[in-house]
């Protein structure tokens, strides 16, 4: 009689599959009263797992370290165009809007707009976005355009 080599007759080799340790089973089991744990002492406690960080009682290295500085809680993210790329991606008298800078491949999220003042504008343009930098606003008009505030510029 011959076995058939498929899964079913598979076992792990003698010797390397050990038996799970239960502890506290009572005394007769070999791993009772104490259960491994020791006499006394923090770590024969229940409860005995501490919190990330815990450091036996002395100062914790992250409140040893200074800290510097701190993070907006609630941040407002713009999409950022400077007037240069604005001189170069447009025609004179033609119309500048978040819209139209998305469809152009400008911008690629839709997130509110906000005009910087980076670079000569030469050109006259109807530029509407919801926030303007006072440079960009100034020299927009100096170029014989018109600047347009939408609305929605919170975030």
């Amino acid at each position: 009689m011959s076995l058939a080599l498929d899964l079913s007759h598979l076992s792990p080799a003698p010797g390397s599959h050990h038996r799970r340790k239960v502890v506290g089973r009572g005394v007769g089991s070999g791993h009772g009263r104490h259960a491994t744990r020791g006499m006394k002492g923090q770590r024969s406690r229940r409860g005995d797992s501490k919190m990330i960080g815990f450091e036996g009682g002395q100062m914790p290295l992250l409140r040893r370290i200074p800290k510097r500085g701190f993070s907006v809680p609630f941040p407002k993210y713009f999409s950022v165009v400077n007037l240069d790329l604005l001189d170069q991606s447009f025609q004179p008298k033609s119309e500048v809007t978040p819209q139209i800078l998305i469809e152009k491949g400008i911008l690629k999220r839709s997130l509110p707009l906000k005009i910087l003042g980076k670079g000569k504008l030469e050109k006259p343009l109807q530029v509407s976005a919801q926030v303007f930098s006072q440079s960009a606003r100034e020299k927009i008009v100096a170029a014989g355009g018109t600047v347009t505030v939408l609305s929605g510029s919170e975030r």
